[in-house]
């Protein structure tokens, strides 16, 4: 037992017997461990959110290689306006 769990233990075996204590400590982790294995599958680790970013990372530069690409042919059709209209 870790030590949150010992003072759980303390706290139900004053108020109750001894098996008591462990079967409710016992019932408390089979939940909790329950709730975990339903919700691991959503959670985000470490890597996922590293991924994530690295992925954010790319789109960015490619969105802004684009912008370059469209204000660059932007210039040229206002330049190819002017000298239309000289």
């Amino acid at each position: 037992m870790s030590a949150p769990e010992l003072k759980v233990y303390k706290k139900f075996r004053t108020r109750s017997s001894e098996p008591e204590a462990a079967a409710i400590l016992e019932y408390i982790d089979e939940k909790t461990e329950k709730k975990y294995e339903e919700k691991k599958d959503i959670l985000a680790t470490k890597e996922d959110i590293t991924n994530l970013r690295v992925e954010m990372r790319e789109i960015k530069a490619d969105m802004i290689k684009w912008m370059f690409i469209f204000w660059i042919g932007q210039l040229v059709a206002i330049i190819a306006i002017i000298k239309m209209i000289k």
